[in-house]
């Protein structure tokens, strides 16, 4: 009996203590780091040297190690500990880090997501992936090289991104015997460079990641330095709080939650401030106003949230919120704005075309959004202002951006989560940017919609007839100007109101400015698109012949009508029969190297991928053509 009684009261101890540690290990705060630098800075050797001293690594998982560092190791006999990061085939073959790797560990005092991000140029948006959510930023340099350009690359995304705490890990200084003039001269550089981009801030540290020096304790080989070792400094360095909890309130809704037709609630992470229920609040853009009704979690309603967490709010009145929109505090809205002077980092391979399409991500909404040519781009290396017509791979700079419809924002000053940004490429869904907004342009306020008496639709019924765009395109010499001609003429015996808009006659006034650049190619269209607008709204018939090459500008235009009224016809005629026509002689130009950018010698076209008319020209006339798209606009 006394041994059953033993055994109860160790399990209950052991019990106990189980459940003491987990309490107190789930109230451990949680510090988001990243390492960043050039190629080759050490930054996974670093993060697998914190696993490893800080045993997180199992017995099976130091077994594999070690027979990899054997086998495709760089260091020897001994442990090549960026074997635990880099889990890619390509990246232990080349030796580099190519994309993100999060890892997780832990000490007594505090919890750690660490972000290992490439170095390479090529994988600079990776980067800009795992600072994203960071609070701290390792900076690291090979003391053998000192500040390269990848390095200021780098710490000037971390600026941009709002990351504040920094640390300057001036890596390898076992391979200059840890000289404390060469860790001096690399700090006082880096100190001049930080001080010209806004950094007002970082500590230094003198390391080695593979021989653990300022590690995890004071190094024997540095003793001229009398700081604090890297781990010691992420156990107890101060982390802000997710979101600025002293702010006003904002919450970005996410989803809405309708479980049942007695609940309707508003979800989404809460990006700053406090709210509570009984706390009069607005729901913009719209700027309707109501009360916090409920605030429901997961663990029941609760009195009040704070910024970082997530939550379901319902309201006291029935006002239309749906995702996308942000709930605010009444008496502290977020500005309303549809022009933005931004800072772009340009991530993709294509450079930034200027007037082109793109979707824009913020928070929680996506609209469309257009890019005017950059005011200037910044040289990382000397912060120069350079004039620049485009961004390429990995620039950054500053341009004005104009979104399809107003959205509720702060600047990224501010607010991380409501003033930064990315650009998506409407037909490749790639990211080709991210940003981050300065302010509203104060046009964007001083510019009205104005109302008017007669709208389009009495435009329409005085003509008797359904407005449309019949957007023909295609290849030069595809016969889209001569079937448009015999269209319009028909449509005129038929009394139909029309306007043919052609390629040629219109680069002879409004957009006699323009050439023949890709971007010059966009604006073109995009005005055209503007053009044909506006005579839709006057109720005409509107027919176009342009070569519109690009995918993107013709959805543009088809996205600023109305539901129905752009109709994309498809002159297709192969290459060879267009330039065998070569009416203009312009296919002879641009083989001879004469004309520069034509469309289908040394400048693309994208055909449309589900037009509503598809016309082969080697096939039917002209006139056969003519009647077949006027059967489809006029059943």
């Amino acid at each position: 009996m006394i041994i059953t009684d033993n055994i109860y009261k160790t399990e209950s101890l052991v019990s106990e203590n189980i459940d003491a540690y987990l309490k107190i290990h789930q109230h451990k705060t949680m510090l988001r780091f990243i390492t960043c630098g050039s190629v080759d800075d050490g930054k996974s050797t670093l993060i697998g040297r914190l696993l490893y001293d800080s045993k997180m690594i199992f017995e099976d998982q130091l077994a594999a190690l070690e027979a990899d560092s054997k086998r495709v190791g760089t260091q020897g006999e001994d442990i090549d500990f960026s074997l635990l990061v880099d889990g890619l085939a390509a990246e232990r073959e080349q030796g580099i880090t190519i994309d993100v790797a999060y890892r997780f560990f832990a000490t007594e005092k505090r919890k750690f997501i660490v972000a290992d991000t490439p170095g390479h140029e090529q994988y600079t948006r990776n980067m800009v992936t795992g600072a994203s959510t960071a609070d701290l930023a390792v900076i690291l340099i090979d003391a053998r090289k000192g500040i390269l350009t990848q390095t200021r690359r780098h710490s000037h995304l971390v600026h941009l991104l709002g990351i504040r705490n920094i640390v300057l890990a001036v890596n390898k200084m076992d391979l200059v015997n840890y000289d404390e003039s060469t860790f001096n001269r690399i700090v006082s550089e880096y100190r001049a460079f930080a001080d010209s981009i806004g950094i007002a801030d970082f500590t230094a540290m003198p390391i080695s990641g593979f021989k653990g020096d300022n590690i995890t304790g004071p190094s024997e080989n540095t003793r001229w330095y009398t700081g604090s070792p890297l781990l010691p400094y992420l156990e107890t360095v101060e982390v802000k709080a997710n979101g600025d909890q002293s702010g006003p309130f904002r919450m970005p809704v996410q989803w809405v939650n309708r479980p049942n037709l007695d609940f309707r609630g508003f979800a989404g992470l809460i990006a700053g401030g406090t709210v509570k229920p009984g706390d009069p609040v607005r729901v913009l853009p719209s700027g309707k106003t109501s009360t916090i009704s409920r605030i429901v979690s997961l663990e029941g309603d609760r009195d009040e949230a704070v910024a970082g967490e997530s939550v379901t709010l319902t309201l006291g009145d029935e006002i239309d919120c749906s995702r996308g929109q942000v709930i605010v505090a009444a008496q502290s809205p977020l500005e309303v704005a549809d022009q933005f002077e931004t800072k772009l980092v340009w991530l993709d391979e294509d450079e930034l075309v200027a007037g082109r399409a793109y979707w824009l991500k913020i928070g929680t909404q996506t609209v469309s959004a257009t890019a005017q040519a950059p005011k200037y781009e910044i040289n990382v290396n000397t912060q120069e202002h350079l004039a620049a017509k485009t961004l390429d791979l990995n620039a950054i700079g500053v341009t004005n951006i104009t979104t399809d419809r107003e959205i509720p924002f702060s600047s990224y000053a501010e607010n991380r989560d409501l003033g930064g940004f990315i650009l998506i490429d409407k037909l490749t869904h790639q990211t080709v940017a991210a940003g981050m907004i300065h302010f509203a342009l104060r046009r964007a306020h001083n510019i009205h919609w104005q109302a008017t008496d007669i709208g389009r639709e009495h435009h329409a019924s005085m003509k008797h007839q359904e407005p449309a765009v019949l957007w023909l395109t295609g290849l030069s010499g595809s016969g889209k100007s001569t079937i448009a001609n015999i269209i319009e003429k028909r449509l005129a015996r038929m009394n139909r109101h029309t306007f043919l808009l052609d390629g040629d006659n219109v680069r002879h006034g409004l957009n006699k400015d323009l050439g023949f650049t890709e971007a010059d190619r966009v604006e073109n269209i995009r005005r055209i698109g503007e053009v044909a607008k506006l005579m839709t709204d006057a109720g005409l018939i509107v027919i176009t012949a342009f070569i519109s090459p690009f995918r993107s500008e013709r959805d543009m235009v088809r996205n600023i009508m109305q539901p129905g009224e752009f109709i994309e016809v498809f002159i297709d005629t192969p290459l060879e029969v267009a330039e065998q026509r070569d009416v203009k002689g312009l296919y002879a130009k641009a083989r001879a190297g004469q004309l520069k950018n034509f469309t289908g010698i040394d400048s693309p076209y994208e055909h449309p991928e589900t037009p509503e008319l598809h016309i082969d020209t080697t096939e039917i006339t002209a006139e056969e053509a003519a009647e077949i798209i006027i059967a489809r606009l006029i059943p």
